[in-house]
């Protein structure tokens, strides 16, 4: 009961956050420069950043919203045709929009190279367990598929994550310059650290 009750609400959760991503188009298209995100990137936005940066924020929200279904147990037991179509369609917007823009993204990091280097890794990490996760579903090695779509999908939710990490900034006052760089990074390797946990106690019994 418990762990359905906070499912539901990490679900609502993402939710929220994605259809805020979306109320913000606004101010992306076309750019408005004196927005949050964009302030102060009028210098490198043209050209292949802009590409970068539109493939990135307009394919982002439907991964999201499609991961949520796609780890449903029930509608992958309901309709397993629907649930590969729509993993297909999962995966190739990760592989060929969400990573190579967040990738391309990772290069005019506002919080310093070293947020960067973090975004940049996971771009890496999540497009490469996109493609592990279809690898292993054409080898009918489903327990694996699972477990490497869930790490794609948390690695996703960093958008969430980050977004809690700089509201507790915000309430707590901090103002730290290493702050937006260590949340750049646990926003996905909180999650990631969890599930690994989680599944290797879940293995063991």
């Amino acid at each position: 009961m418990i762990a359905r009750a906070l499912a539901l609400a990490a679900g609502l959760l993402v939710l929220k956050v994605t259809a805020n991503i979306v109320s913000n188009y606004v101010d992306y298209f076309p750019p408005d420069f004196r927005s949050g995100f964009l302030r102060g990137r009028e210098g490198h936005f043209a050209g292949i950043y802009e590409w970068a940066f539109d493939a990135h924020i307009l394919a982002g929200p439907l991964t999201l919203v499609l991961g949520l279904l796609l780890v449903s147990t029930r509608l992958r037991a309901w309709s397993p045709r629907w649930h590969r179509r729509m993993g297909w369609v999962q995966v190739a917007c990760v592989v060929l929009l969400v990573a190579p823009g967040g990738l391309w993204m990772a290069r005019y990091p506002a919080a310093g190279p070293v947020a960067g280097a973090g975004l940049a890794t996971l771009a890496v990490l999540t497009a490469a367990c996109a493609i592990l996760g279809v690898r292993a579903a054409r080898m009918r090695r489903f327990a694996d598929h699972r477990r490497w779509m869930w790490r794609c999908y948390l690695l996703l939710c960093s958008a969430v994550v980050l977004r809690l990490i700089g509201g507790l900034a915000v309430v707590a006052g901090i103002t730290s310059p290493w702050y937006d760089p260590l949340a750049n990074w646990a926003s996905w390797l909180a999650p990631l650290a969890a599930f690994e946990v989680a599944e290797r106690m879940r293995r063991r019994h």
